[in-house]
């Protein structure tokens, strides 16, 4: 069982709110993770009345692993995920079309926050809140990664506007195409998402 599922009986990655409860998830690990290092720092220090010990080694190298918790509660705490309105919205009109929300991908030059996406067959159409989303950059990066694990006939396409996503998933969901890449291709996004 995952430590974050035993304290936090929220959702999975892709699921409604995996941000929100990730974020916690991430801080209490950091603050965890760096309240043993203290303690261990501190005891050592009580116990020989000098930081010069062994328990201070320990201490030191157990900051490795807080040090990178706190990079991943740094990256939790820069993204927002899918607005409450949006994913009312999207939710009334998602239908039978699998979807993901709260999706960060990440590339060496860009992050790209989609707040909701769906894909069947080989269709993949998705919504960002993110002003400055970079379209082209994504779909290149995005079609890269899918063809490596064999989907190389994806069609990408991100929307910015609510109301234009909201009619493509009506769209999508009267579309009448072979899903069996579907299951393949979630996995895959779930797996290079934040």
């Amino acid at each position: 069982m995952k430590f974050s599922r035993f304290f936090f009986t929220e959702p999975f990655k892709g699921e409604r709110g995996y941000f929100k409860t990730q974020r916690k998830y991430e801080i209490a690990k950091t603050l965890f993770y760096f309240a043993i290092s203290i303690s261990l720092f501190v005891a050592g220090w009580i116990a020989t009345g000098s930081r010069l010990n062994l328990l201070t080694v320990v201490a030191v190298l157990g900051c490795l692993p807080a040090g990178k918790s706190t990079v991943n509660m740094i990256m939790f705490l820069r993204y927002s995920g899918c607005s409450k309105e949006s994913q009312s919205e999207i939710a009334d009109h998602v239908g039978s079309l699998q979807g993901l929300y709260d999706c960060i991908f990440t590339s060496y030059e860009k992050n790209y926050q989609v707040a909701h996406l769906v894909v069947k067959g080989d269709t993949i159409c998705g919504f960002t809140e993110d002003p400055k989303f970079e379209e082209q950059a994504f779909y290149k990066h995005l079609e890269s990664i899918l063809k490596v694990d064999g989907f190389k006939n994806t069609s990408i396409k991100i929307f910015s506007e609510l109301g234009k996503y909201i009619e493509r998933l009506e769209q999508m969901n009267q579309l009448d195409t072979d899903e069996s890449h579907t299951p393949g291709i979630i996995q895959t996004l779930k797996s290079v998402s934040l």
